[in-house]
């Protein structure tokens, strides 16, 4: 049996969306909020979240919502180089682990600016998890 968590403590997603604040206000600088969505029951987009987790920079975290659903904080990057990095670690998956198939991934992004900085978890997260989400 999988000894990892479905999911993380409701409240680190707000430390998340607290800390890209923070730089935004504090620092001027962009960060990127990265809602991915597999479809339910794929072990396949629980490894892929393991092993984006544990290539992420210090400063950048994760929030598992459930075991389909997770939020990556992307410090100090835009929306295009966020895009560039997630796609960059995602092949580094398939490289790596070889999978029978690709993890079926759909991905939203939601950029805290300097003039964005005020956010609450209720601004940002049904942005990240709407129809729109762009499929990997």
């Amino acid at each position: 049996m999988d000894a990892r968590p479905d999911h993380d403590d409701p409240r680190k997603l707000r430390d998340m969306l607290q800390k890209a604040s923070s730089l935004a206000s504090d620092y001027d600088l962009t960060s990127v909020m990265i809602g991915a969505s597999g479809v339910a029951g794929d072990r396949l987009f629980a490894e892929m979240v393991d092993y984006i987790g544990s290539a992420l920079r210090v400063d950048d975290s994760i929030c598992r919502l459930t075991r389909e659903r997770a939020v990556f904080l992307l410090a100090d990057a835009d929306q295009a180089r966020a895009a560039e990095i997630l796609e960059r670690l995602m092949n580094g998956f398939r490289a790596n682990f070889t999978p029978v198939r690709d993890p079926q991934v759909d991905l939203s992004f939601f950029e805290v600016t300097p003039d964005k900085a005020d956010l609450t978890v209720r601004d940002v997260l049904p942005s990240l998890f709407d129809a729109t989400a762009v499929s990997h």
